[in-house]
């Protein structure tokens, strides 16, 4: 069989099938040009999911007859000239327009701002139909009909017209979000009007018009850099989260992306804030040098590669974890309105429900020590000093009702002073300006955790020696990998040596794990060290251990507190981050404004 060259419309088609894989991305194609053209308005309408119709509308400079003769040509671009090692466009490669119009109705209505008429061109399933003159104003208007009607097979595959208008709203969102300065309008017969204003400079409040006005009071700020890699953004406090990871949004040198390596890191920096399934709100930008990160790893180009991958996914961690140490014990306004949703007014209890005068107690106080439980080993005794808090005296009595101490106390300190004792669990606390509700087992969970977290970073962890040293093969590379970092696992109690070229022998292992197959451990952070360049894997599980220990060891739900107690756990949570959360990432406080209770009965 002779070799012989494709024809220009098949080599289209073919190139389309990695380029436009529905309706959606074509749209972002165009998007994408018009912010290339710099357009300060982009219209989109659709029909039928953007099977039927895309038309993409802009205010930019627009083309004349000769550039849009080109455009519709394969590899034909104004964007780039000879490398790729410095795009600052979101389009270069020259194949999105023909590979539209090798697979759709394609209809471009362009005139710069300074000629007197515009010009057209069209293509259709790959054949053109040269420029031609049209009335058109300063811009371009980008019409995309019955996409895939040439490759009939293609069509077949795509969604319902909602899932593919959808996926379009989405490029619009992502979008709308890098480029706060643009005004973009979504319309459509199959759809409702979307409409975000430009914002400006102010990026919080475009966020705050395609996230919801929640996220904005939900904020928190990053602003970060390490190595001329800059990081700027929102992330949301820990008790703000979603279902899914669609309210992550990333962005590099302004182009949407949703690169694995930052919603990994993301979802790293929030481990043990959030619970098991919910997904953090973030919207994070990253600025390099376009020539340390690769652009051109898919047509799509939703992909990209960093030549320093670990640099850019520790930045991602550090600068959330620091923000979330700096605010995160926020509680939630989400929280807040759940309270208000939950309130009736007019509620009674049945009548067979016991009733006890609010603030009176049944019995005074037993006396509790608030020291941790001791079922723990000796070995974790010795390496943590785990937060206690004061004890009550064994003949102690409280004969002043809670909701009378320390009245002078509220208002000097952000969770209040210590009301009540509710169901034996929540602590009320009232504040200069409302109150706050505190489960005292999720608060000091979270204390003790952080107390035990610190004894991580602050000295060398203890390990039991081996009697027999565990000799583990490994390629010769991962045993390089491995050494390199022998010192930073050498303080988390895991002592490595060289055995030959394809081996390590494990001396030590860190006490706290007890038992465990170090093989396994070892292999695994040889693979996250190929992947990630970090050794992470071995932190992360003795925090995991020292989670457990800190819900096995902190204050137990229907204990009863002394007032004491319970200011001295409000105390220590203002004085502790992260402690808006407990280690599963449940809310450990709700906070009550008080113009919220006075809503609540009709007084504002």
């Amino acid at each position: 069989m002779s070799v012989k060259q494709l024809p220009e419309t098949l080599i289209n088609q073919i190139a389309a099938g990695e380029v436009i894989e529905r309706p959606a991305s074509a749209a972002k194609e165009l998007i994408e040009n018009a912010i290339d053209a710099g357009a300060s308005r982009i219209e989109i309408a659709t029909a039928g999911g953007g099977k039927s119709l895309i038309r993409i509308t802009d205010n930019g400079s627009g083309m004349d007859a000769q550039d849009l003769d080109l455009a519709v040509r394969r590899h034909c671009t104004s964007k780039i000239s000879e490398t790729l090692d410095d795009i600052r466009t979101l389009g270069f490669r020259g194949e999105a327009l023909p590979s539209i119009g090798s697979v759709a109705k394609l209809t471009i209505t362009s005139r710069r701002a300074g000629n007197a008429a515009g010009s057209q061109v069209a293509v259709i399933g790959g054949k053109g139909t040269g420029v031609k003159p049209a009335p058109a104003n300063p811009g371009t208007v980008v019409e995309v009909r019955d996409i895939f009607f040439a490759t009939p097979a293609r069509l077949k595959f795509l969604k319902t017209e909602k899932a593919e208008a959808g996926a379009i709203t989405e490029v619009v969102k992502r979008m709308a979000i890098a480029f706060p300065k643009i005004r973009f309008v979504l319309s459509g017969s199959d759809r409702s009007t979307l409409e975000f204003p430009a914002t400006g400079d102010d990026h919080l409040a475009r966020m705050a018009q395609v996230l919801g006005a929640e996220f904005r009071d939900n904020a928190i700020e990053i602003d970060a850099m390490r190595e001329d890699v800059g990081l700027s953004g929102f992330v949301g406090v820990p008790t703000f989260h979603r279902g899914n990871s669609a309210h992550q949004y990333a962005f590099v040198n302004g182009r949407p992306v949703q690169d694995k390596l930052i919603l990994s890191a993301i979802r790293g920096a929030y481990a043990e804030s959030i619970p098991s399934g919910r997904y953090p709100v973030a919207v994070l930008s990253i600025t390099l040098d376009p020539a340390f990160v690769d652009v051109n790893v898919h047509p799509a180009k939703a992909d990209v590669r960093f030549r320093d991958p670990g640099l850019v996914r520790g930045l991602i961690v550090g600068a959330i974890r620091e923000a979330l140490h700096r605010e995160g014990d926020r509680a939630a306004t989400t929280g807040t309105s759940g309270m208000m949703r939950s309130f009736r007014p007019g509620f009674s209890p049945p009548p067979t429900a016991s009733r006890t005068p609010w603030g009176a107690a049944a019995s005074p106080f037993r006396p509790l020590d608030l020291q941790p439980s001791r079922d723990f080993s000796e070995r974790v005794q010795s390496d943590f000093d785990v937060l206690t808090m004061p004890a009550a005296r064994a003949d102690a009595v409280i004969s002043e009702p809670v909701s009378r101490i320390a009245d002078d106390a509220a208002p000097r300190y952000r969770l209040g002073a210590a009301r009540a004792q509710i169901h034996e669990n929540y602590i009320v606390a009232q504040t200069e300006d409302g109150l706050v509700i505190v489960d005292q087992h999720a608060a000091h969970e979270r204390l003790v955790f952080e107390a035990m977290r610190k004894a991580l970073n602050d000295k060398r962890l203890a390990s039991q020696v081996l009697l027999i040293p565990e000799i583990i093969d490994l390629p010769e590379e991962d045993c390089d990998r491995l050494m390199t970092h022998a010192s930073d696992l050498d303080r988390l109690g895991l002592s490595i040596e060289r055995f030959g070229p394809g081996a390590v022998a494990v001396r030590e292992t860190p006490a706290i794990l007890g038992e465990m197959d170090a093989a396994s451990l070892v292999r695994d952070l040889a693979d996250e060290i190929a992947e990630w360049n970090t050794a992470s894997g071995l932190r992360g599980k003795l925090e995991y251990v020292a989670a457990t220990m800190a819900c096995h060891g902190s204050v137990r739900s229907g204990r009863r507190l002394k007032p004491e107690e319970m200011n001295a756990l409000l105390r220590e949570m203002e004085a502790t981050p992260g402690s808006g959360t407990c280690n599963h990432g449940r809310p450990t406080y709700i906070e009550l404004k008080l113009t919220d209770i006075e809503r609540l009965f009709g007084r504002s």
